[in-house]
This record gives structure tokens, sequence and C-alpha cells, in this order.
């Protein structure tokens, strides 16, 4: 069997081991719901990284970038309009950051930074400080501090090598929060959970483990959203009650799904996908040459030049020997993969017999093609 087809298969059973596996190892509510009003916050910035050993942005070609230097100068006192500026140290970046719910004034957050310009690398750069802003345009935190690459170039004079982006950085904890997002969370009297997956099923379940552990206090809303409501009679607040029913275990339910990806061969199945009784024959032509050529050369002390002398061998497989397999009807995932498997049935032909399958109305299962 070929390495890859094993490995596909081995990934297969894999999935549905995992899918019989017992109740207990269901996932918690918290791990296929969000949480309404628990949610980040996207924030951006301009700034500038200096120290750049000459692989900072041209500055006749960056325009914005010298316009920039001028004007955090002329803030610091030094006043240079008029003067030209040839050096390659600096560039223009854009800072990006992701603020957690409820950070607090001084709580450090990484930033991503980004080169603008024409910046070969941002290795040994130093950002300076940059204010980050969300949408509604208000500064809710400040970077700066040491750049740090995964990636790194190097350049000789007959060439060159490079791994990873080197005109892309990171900074841990180099953001401070000066701003809070305004919300009292423990005031609310009720919360909505939003479903990841959002499913009839999987959102009655939640309700129902909600209920057992809080009698009435989840009602599902729509197939993504259940309500859990803090009960006049019940202690605590909200936060309370989230707590209590956040760890609940709830088996997940989601309809029979295919995915495929042509381009790279990868195919991956539901649990649920399941199969009429149905008739498969998988075969095709292969023609295989192979050159292996072949030098003659004169007898010792004989006239004559060596020459090459090309051999050819062709060979071809027509499929014969392959026979029309059936599949039984409601086949399982598991006896459906063994049984294409037994065919020889590689997973760029898997891709073509399921959605053969699908045409002739035998496959109880959604094809979704990336």
């Amino acid at each position: 069997m070929p390495i890859f087809r094993y490995l596909f298969v081995t990934m297969i059973f894999g999935v549905a081991a995992h899918v019989a596996a017992p109740v207990h190892a269901a996932p918690r509510i918290k791990d296929i719901v969000d949480i309404e009003n628990v949610r980040s916050n996207q924030l951006v910035g301009y700034g500038l990284v200096v120290g750049l050993a000459g692989t900072g942005d041209r500055i006749r070609n960056a325009p914005f970038t010298e316009e920039t230097l001028q004007a955090m100068l002329e803030r610091m006192g030094v006043n240079i309009r008029g003067s030209e500026m040839r050096t390659q140290n600096v560039a223009a970046v854009s800072v990006v950051a992701t603020l957690p719910p409820f950070a607090r004034n001084g709580s450090q957050i990484d930033v991503q930074v980004a080169a603008i310009g024409d910046a070969t690398s941002l290795q040994g750069g130093t950002l300076l400080i940059t204010p980050l802003r969300a949408l509604d345009g208000e500064i809710y935190a400040v970077a700066q501090g040491p750049v740090a690459l995964s990636g790194f170039q190097a350049r000789g004079a007959a060439g060159s090598i490079s791994r990873g982006v080197s005109t892309s950085a990171r900074i841990a904890g180099g953001a401070i929060v000066e701003r809070e997002v305004p919300f009292r969370f423990n005031s609310a009297r009720s919360v909505k959970l939003a479903l990841k997956n959002p499913d009839f099923t999987t959102a009655r379940r939640i309700a129902q483990a909600v209920n057992r552990e809080v009698p009435g206090a989840a009602e599902v809303l729509d197939p993504s959203t259940v309500e859990i409501t803090q009960l006049a009679s019940a202690d605590g607040s909200i936060v309370d009650l989230i707590s209590r029913v956040e760890n609940l275990p709830v088996t997940v339910d989601q309809p029979a799904r295919i995915v495929i990806n042509e381009s790279s061969g990868t195919v991956v199945m539901g649990a649920d996908v399941r199969v009429s009784t149905v008739a498969i024959a998988q075969g095709g032509l292969t023609i295989s040459i192979s050159e292996t050529p072949q030098v003659s050369q004169p007898a010792p002390f004989g006239r004559g030049e060596s020459v090459v002398v090309p051999r050819t061998e062709i060979s071809i497989d027509d499929g014969q020997g392959r026979s029309l397999g059936v599949l039984d009807g409601g086949a399982s995932l598991r006896s459906l993969v063994s049984g294409l498997n037994a065919f020889g049935v590689s997973p760029r032909d898997l891709i073509t017999i399921l959605q053969a399958l699908k045409i002739a109305g035998a496959l109880q299962a959604e094809i979704e093609v990336q």
C-alpha cells in the first residue's frame, strides 16, 4: 500500500475512532459556543522601526517614511526641514494587535509589525512609541519595543538565502493597555450563547444540559443561539451561573458532510456519511516509459568511437482483473473507507468516486469543494 494511501486511511480510521469515543469525552459547552459580549477588539497603528542595518526604506522611494521621520524629530525639537536624508536604517510599519475581552489598564498585549515600504528586513530594529486605535478612532493601547523575527535573510555578492518572512515581526507584550472597553457584564440578568457551528440538535442538547444543572435557566432561540437567564430565586450573579454551566459536557451533532480539496487531493468525511447499495468499478489505462541509455565502446586498440545507445522500456496497465465492487446500503464511514481501500482507490480517485456517488443519488451527505 502506498505511504500516502496508508496515511489517508489511518487518518480516517482515527477520525472514526474519535467519533466512537465514550460520552465522557464529549466537548464542554465553553468549547463549542461564544458568549455574548465576551469578545476581542482589533487595534491598528502606524509607526517607525529604527536601528536597521541598511535594510530599511529607501527614503526617496517611500516619501511617507520621510514625512513621518521629520514629524517625529520635530516633536523632539529637531528641525530637519529642507535637508536631504539618505538613511536606510528606518522603516515605516503597520502595527496590529488584539485587545482581549475585559483587558484592564496596564495589561500587556502582543503586537504584530509589518513593513509598509520597500524595507528588506526588520531584523535588529526597535519600534518607536506607536498609538493603537480601534474602529471608533480612540487610542486603546501604546506599543514600543525591540522586534523579534521568525525569518532571516542573508545576501552576498553572488547569492542570497532567506527563510521565513523578514519584513514581518512580533513584539511579545509590546503594547500596554491605556483605555478599557466599558461594559458591566456582572450586572446583566441574561446572556446569549452563540454556537460556533449552528445546529438545532446541538442547541437543544445545550439547553437540556443547562436546565438539568439549573432548572428553567436556558431556552433555545434558534439553531445558533441559546439564552441563559439568571432566575430571581437563584443565588449569585450571571457570572456565577456561567461558571456553573460552562464545563457541562455536550455531545455535538453535525450534518453529514464531505470536504474535498481537489488541488491537494485531501478528503475529510464526517462520521454520519452513508451510502446506499451501489456497485463501483475503478480503473484506467496507465502507460509507463523509462529510458536507460547505454554506452557502446569499441574493443581495446580498435577503431571506432564510443556512442550512446538508447534503451526504452514501455509497460502498460489497462486495469484488467479489476471488477465491480458492491457497497451495502447504509454503509458507515469505517466500512465505506475499508471498501474503497480494498478496490485500490487513491485519494484523488476517491474524489471522483464520491462526486459520482453524489450524482447517482447514492451518497447521503453534502459535498463541499474547496
